[in-house]
């Protein structure tokens, strides 16, 4: 066993396409490792390959070229072992509507050849707060209740790996709070993590280490905090009061930006790298601008992902 959950090397999945377009590259080369144990994004636009990549590892669709390792398992020596070490909560709310949570549990873990001695199902309703709802048919559920059942079957035959598709999307507040509790429990308990979310406030919260994706390459790879530092670009906000005349005419240092909002704050973006909150401050109140407020934001994902993606 290695330290790694998630070995790909060279991995590219080639579509036919048709007469007028051709063949299509859904994914071009990619490395990429996932370390045991971590909350790991898997970020990018649509089309960018990010669902590709995760049916690969869950064994739906065929890769052209690459190897592909899940927990020391090669994908095409064990394809066995590979696809018992990782469990898949799909963004699609798929399920037998005449099938209640329980019976849906115990079939799951049957496809896996889970013997009925080592099933957890009492626990795993009981982990999805579902308990109340065993025996309601899953079409009587409702869409947030689904989504729990969805994660119940991912987690039927013990996965070392889970793999987390947009498990938000759509959800109300409380059902996610109680998605990322689990989550982090999960974590705790020595799960690797995989997580796909248009939600990027979300991955910097909850995310060790990145992957952002586009168009079928991979952009950068790099832990979540390494990710931010490269936004050199930081945002101070300032209310006053003075002449319109004498604000415009304010000696800003070189490289710094003047945007003045509709709620009446002027945001001054500069980089950080360069230029000091304190000069901005102090080119203002020399120009005998009177501040009344103020505060500063830094960058966060959504500005690294629009600036690494060219958003």
């Amino acid at each position: 066993m290695t330290e790694h959950a998630i070995e790909i090397q060279g991995l590219r999945k080639r579509y036919a396409g048709n007469k007028k377009t051709g063949p299509k590259d859904a994914l071009k080369g990619i490395d990429l490792t996932i370390p045991q144990g971590s909350v790991f994004g898997l970020l990018g636009p649509n089309g960018a390959g990010k669902s590709t990549l995760i049916n690969i590892l869950a064994g739906l669709v065929i890769k052209t070229e690459g190897k592909v390792k899940i927990w020391g398992f090669d994908q095409d020596q064990s394809p066995r072992q590979s696809r018992a070490a990782i469990g898949v909560m799909p963004q699609e709310l798929t399920m037998d509507p005449f099938f209640t949570p329980r019976e849906s549990l115990e079939v799951q873990a049957g496809l896996y050849g889970v013997p009925k001695s080592e099933r957890r199902t009492e626990e795993i309703l009981e982990l999805i707060g579902l308990t109340d709802k065993a025996e309601a048919y899953a079409r009587t559920l409702s869409g947030g209740m689904r989504r729990r059942l969805l994660l119940g079957k991912a987690l039927v035959h013990h996965p070392q790996i889970l793999v987390l598709d947009e498990p938000t999307a759509g959800v109300d507040i409380q059902l996610r709070q109680m998605l990322w509790d689990n989550v982090r429990m999960l974590n705790e308990q020595g799960m690797t993590i995989i997580l796909t979310t248009h939600y990027l406030e979300e991955a910097q919260e909850m995310c060790d280490e990145i992957a952002i994706i586009d168009q079928g390459d991979l952009i950068i790879r790099d832990t979540t905090s390494a990710i931010l530092a490269r936004m050199d670009t930081k945002t101070l906000l300032v209310r006053a009061e003075g002449d319109a005349a004498i604000l415009a005419q304010v000696a800003l240092p070189e490289g710094v930006q003047r945007n003045d909002r509709a709620d009446g704050w002027m945001a001054f973006s500069y980089p950080r790298s360069r230029v000091e909150a304190g000069q901005i401050l102090s080119a203002l109140t020399t120009a005998g601008v009177k501040i009344i407020d103020l505060s500063t934001t830094e960058p966060d994902l959504e500005d690294a992902f629009l600036d690494l993606t060219g958003g």
